[in-house]
């Protein structure tokens, strides 16, 4: 899975062939949490950050 960014140790990778995961969708990791965030409406759909996290992600 390719890494699209990297910043303040916040790691996010996106698969680039999009009919294969629905919905539309991000990776991230930062320390030891994980989550799966949807590009569309920003939800977590899988997994955990922290809020602070979070915000810088969606931001």
């Amino acid at each position: 899975m390719p890494e699209i960014s990297r910043f303040y140790g916040i790691i996010i990778r996106m698969y680039l062939i999009d009919s294969e995961h629905h919905p539309r969708h991000i990776h991230l990791k930062y320390n030891d949490y994980q989550a799966v965030i949807e590009l569309e409406n920003l939800n977590i759909i899988e997994g955990d950050l922290p809020k602070r996290c979070r915000k810088m992600v969606q931001e």
